[in-house]
């Protein structure tokens, strides 16, 4: 059996032996080498030929997100983690480093009572992330071709692939509200979103992006900037209207209520659905108790599975659901879900995700120009 390559970056050696050892735990992962900095993590990696590499933030000589730069600027597409902290200054750093080309992230153990549950921890956040993005095919060396990609990664292996079958599009309907799902790969897929469309949406959007708390609230404020849409974390209350994002905070799931006249966000504190919390499924279930059919769902890129029961609730609805293709997806497993189900009516680009929400949205009011969004 060939094992995962791994090498871990960090200038802590406590951390590289924190890693290492939750790593080992593992028969399929093989740490093959450590390096204390950004700047020694370029010549370990040239060196080594990881198939992963796992990368702290706050480095001296080079940091992490320098780090992440220069790895994409010499050609190599291997997936990179990084380590952050759970904190404002982590968060921000750590969506720099997605935007400077990482593919997810893991924050480090707090308030852990022993080292054994540090370790724990770290193995249980990392591991399936290693194993998601490598993936059966390995891309270790520098890229050749102008055409590849440096952030493209394998895909979530999928034995039904040649099962995928998209259905039939309905017939334009009344679109009240846009539902999103997202997890590995999502921010930046979502900032892609958010920068392609060409004016506020005209029904209200919301969002789960798999994330832990104050990272969705960076993520909120970051996508406020890129497009026309204006974009928040979610409140408890919240009435939807046209042209809001609505981003689900770290750790609380997102539903929708109504509420006499008008349908505002409720925030709970469920059990994990999926193992996540937000949970996609969540979001779209309890919009399709509010809204029936009335709504167009969107997953994007990410890990698991999180979204496929929501989804299949839209389309017995008489709803309307897009997901992200495989091709530019991260990790094809949320809406790779959803395909191989039988629950898409379109699989696209990412690019044309958001072209393809406003041509929804518009034959939505096409066929009922006097209809209110909710």
């Amino acid at each position: 059996m060939t094992r995962i390559r791994v090498l871990v970056v960090d200038d802590s050696v406590v951390v590289r032996r924190l890693v290492t050892d939750a790593l080992s735990r593992d028969s399929e992962i093989e740490v093959v080498g450590v390096a204390a900095n950004g700047k020694l993590a370029q010549t370990k990696v040239a060196q080594l030929a990881p198939d992963l590499v796992t990368m702290d933030i706050e480095m001296p000589e080079m940091d992490g997100i320098e780090a992440v730069r220069e790895l994409r600027r010499s050609g190599y597409r291997m997936p990179i983690v990084m380590f952050s902290t759970l904190t404002e200054r982590g968060a921000s750093a750590t969506l720099d480093a997605l935007v400077a080309g990482a593919q997810d992230y893991v924050t480090k153990p707090a308030n852990v009572g022993s080292v054994q549950e540090s370790l724990a921890q770290v193995a249980h956040n990392l591991i399936p992330k290693i194993k998601a993005l490598v993936g059966p095919a390995r891309s270790r060396g520098p890229i050749g071709t102008a055409a590849a990609t440096p952030t493209r990664l394998a895909a979530l292996p999928t034995p039904a692939r040649t099962r995928v079958v998209v259905r039939p599009e309905p017939a334009p309907h009344p679109v009240r509200a846009v539902v999103v799902g997202s997890s590995t790969g999502g921010p930046e897929a979502l900032s892609k979103l958010v920068a392609a469309l060409t004016t506020p949406p005209s029904v209200p959007v919301l969002v789960v992006q798999h994330m832990p708390p104050v990272f969705t609230r960076q993520l909120a404020a970051r996508l406020d900037r890129l497009g026309p849409a204006r974009v928040v974390e979610a409140e408890d209350g919240a009435e939807l209207r046209p042209g809001t994002v609505h981003v689900a905070p770290g750790d609380r799931h997102l539903e929708l209520h109504r509420r006499g006249d008008t349908v505002r966000t409720v925030l709970t504190d469920g059990p994990p659905v999926n193992f996540c919390r937000p949970s996609v499924d969540v979001l779209f279930r309890s919009a399709v108790r509010v809204l029936g059919g009335d709504l167009l769902a969107v997953v994007l890129t990410g890990m698991g599975a999180d979204g496929r029961t929501g989804c299949e609730d839209v389309v017995g609805a008489g709803g309307t659901v897009l997901v992200q293709d495989e091709a530019t997806s991260v990790v094809w497993g949320m809406p790779g879900a959803v395909a191989t189900a039988g629950f898409a009516h379109r699989i696209l680009p990412l690019l044309e995700v958001a072209p393809a929400i406003e041509r929804v949205l518009a034959e939505a009011h096409a066929g009922d120009r006097s209809a209110r969004w909710a």
